[in-house]
């Protein structure tokens, strides 16, 4: 997978940022080691070939690179407006971002809003080459939620249901690789507590043994659900949510199970993961049900897939963000349910 010798590509060039989105590695090892370049001249003129040669986009600048795990993402000022590329090197995911790609714009089409893939100049929305999977996008301006505006929490909540609905109505779910019915939540959270981890405490293992138990086993809704809907991945403008972002997560599941987890993750951003309080958990549901009310067997499972998600989150060691202390907080209230 080689890809350098392009540096006098660069030379009349500005020069790119490098960074990891969360990762403590140095990112020129990283861009070295796992994404085959000698330096970020060299990726930032392999992103502008391939950009210039299948888009047929001329690109002024590369102005900054960013990797996660085996995903990079480059920012773009080209002569349609600034764009991003988004690639990535797990061969075993090619045909999974493929498909997402085409919900992605599926979605769009549906008026949800999405970031689209661009087409190519062959008309894919997703390209395979030189060992990469990767799609070009229009950039969004936008900032990330903030979850002290309570108007903006109620949005999200409000888009996270529009999502579901459309979502439900997808007709190629199959086409993504990996989805499947999920296990019945009581043997899943009860799994989870029979290997729960030493640091989360007995007292409130018990707590959720008894909601799981008070929430009855009555059917719940599956469908597609979103699976990573928190502020990183939620653009706003305004008070408006701008675009929903990452849907390489998506799944089949409870929406419920989205719900929750997103209310309790929804504050989480890049290298900044910590609580929120009850009052943005409240908002956000508020939001999602002024949209699509949740039934009584939805609702009856709430109380423990809060208090689950926030447990799941305690971290073993120091805990700088206090993911043990909202987890015990909601105790005592649970219990007076």
């Amino acid at each position: 997978m080689a890809r350098n010798g392009d540096n006098a590509f660069m030379s009349e060039r500005a020069s790119t940022v490098l960074e990891m989105l969360w990762e403590q590695d140095a990112p020129e090892d990283v861009l070295r080691a796992r994404f085959g370049f000698d330096d970020v001249e060299a990726a930032s003129a392999w992103v502008i070939r391939h950009v210039e040669n299948l888009w047929g986009i001329d690109v002024e600048a590369c102005g900054r690179i960013v990797m996660s795990a085996h995903n990079a993402l480059a920012w773009l000022d080209t002569e349609s407006g600034p764009m991003l590329l988004k690639w990535s090197i797990a061969a075993e995911a090619f045909p999974r971002l493929a498909a997402t790609a085409e919900l992605t714009n599926w979605l769009a089409r549906r008026g949800v809003p999405v970031s689209t893939q661009v087409p190519a100049l062959d008309g894919r929305i997703q390209i395979e080459t030189d060992g990469v999977s990767m799609g070009l996008q229009r950039k969004i301006d936008g900032e990330l939620l903030n979850v002290s505006d309570p108007a903006q929490v109620f949005a999200a909540g409000a888009a996270l249901a529009r999502l579901h609905d459309a979502l439900r109505d997808y007709p190629a779910a199959e086409r993504i690789l990996g989805v499947a019915a999920p296990r019945p939540l009581a043997e899943r959270v009860a799994g989870w507590l029979d290997s729960s981890p030493q640091q989360v405490p007995a007292a409130a293992r018990e707590t959720l043994r008894r909601l799981v138990e008070r929430a009855g086993a009555s059917p719940l809704p599956t469908q597609l659900i979103h699976g990573d809907f928190r502020a990183a991945n939620v653009l706003y403008a305004g008070t408006d949510v701008a675009a929903i972002l990452d849907l390489e997560e998506v799944c089949i599941d409870h929406p419920i199970m989205d719900v929750a987890r997103s209310a309790v993750m929804l504050g989480t951003v890049f290298r900044d993961w910590g609580p929120v309080p009850q009052a943005v958990r409240v908002q956000f549901r508020a939001g999602y049900e002024s949209e699509r009310p949740l039934s009584a067997a939805e609702a009856s499972w709430w109380d423990a897939l809060v208090l689950w998600w926030s447990l799941a989150l305690i971290p073993a060691g120091d805990d700088p963000t206090g993911w043990c202390a909202a987890a015990m907080s909601q105790l005592v209230h649970r219990e007076e349910v």
